[in-house]
């Protein structure tokens, strides 16, 4: 490539054309391309470049825990997990009519992973993804309590996004106002955009969880309004691996009269009925 011709392409931002042009030059001499097809190949490399570098930014605006892929996910460890449910989910269908998701069961049955999956299937969509623990989300709140222009800005930036995670609801009680701050979201995405969360708690028990009666029920109205509930039940998909490594050992136990018992999911998981209502009933 000439000298001047490589500058030209790096003064318009046309890496992806001036990495391809080479190898481009050489097909098009050996296949006799028209003009147009040398042409269209070229813009292609350059669109694909800058396709790939705009999912990689917004990977990382989206703040991922770790970036996910449904197809790393097992889905025959847990059968509980409906794969065709899942991928309709990832294709974000939902996304685009606005609607919500909640990830419901115990912990370690895979609700993070699957979210933030989602999430990711989501940028790849296209789509602006924000992912935050629920803790995350009272700390962004309460570091601009003062209400100014920064809160202002801390709330845009709930707002924007596509798609917004918020995790691990359910794992501990809240700080304080910290219902305020979901109510705020929740009731200004609501039907604008979508949300999709993970709980490892009944619904009843959000109230005690917020802190806030009012504000948790305020929430559950507008969040189940269009929401699509995924209950999972089941063993930790974080210690399948370990829960395999064990076995051995456990015959061998067994045999020699010291038999043990593995561990059981014994938090209850809601249920919703074909009224709406939640109901509680044991983990499987």
């Amino acid at each position: 490539m000439r000298s001047s011709l490589h500058e030209s392409l790096k003064t318009l931002r046309l890496s992806g054309l001036a990495a391809a042009l080479d190898v481009r030059l050489i097909e098009a001499r050996g296949n006799h391309l028209e003009h147009e097809e040398f042409l269209e190949l070229l813009l292609a490399d350059e669109l694909a470049v800058r396709s790939s570098r705009l999912v990689e930014r917004r990977v990382r605006a989206a703040m991922f825990r770790e970036v996910k892929s449904l197809d790393e996910f097992d889905f025959s460890f847990n059968t509980s997990i409906k794969r065709k449910q899942v991928f309709d989910l990832a294709t974000c269908k939902f996304v685009r009519d606005k609607a919500d998701v909640l990830l419901l069961g115990p912990p370690g049955v895979g609700k993070s992973f699957l979210a933030q999956a989602i999430g990711h299937a989501a940028i790849k969509c296209g789509m602006v993804v924000l992912y935050r623990s629920i803790f995350d989300l009272a700390r962004d709140f309460m570091n601009e309590e003062t209400l100014g222009d920064e809160s202002n800005k801390m709330l845009a930036r709930y707002l924007k996004p596509d798609l917004l995670v918020i995790d691990d609801m359910g794992m501990k009680q809240l700080p304080r106002r910290s219902g305020e701050y979901l109510l705020e979201i929740i009731m200004r995405r609501h039907e604008n955009r979508s949300t999709l969360m993970t709980s490892n708690r009944p619904l009843e028990d959000w109230a005690k969880l917020i802190g806030d009666v009012p504000s948790a029920t305020a929430i559950l109205d507008r969040f189940l309004q269009h929401a699509t509930i995924v209950s999972i039940t089941g063993k930790s998909y974080r210690l399948r691996n370990r829960s395999a490594k064990a076995e051995p050992e456990g015959r061998r136990n067994t045999a020699g009269g010291e038999g043990l018992s593995p561990p059981e999911d014994t938090e209850p998981v809601t249920a919703l009925s074909s009224d709406g209502k939640a109901s509680s009933v044991p983990a499987t």
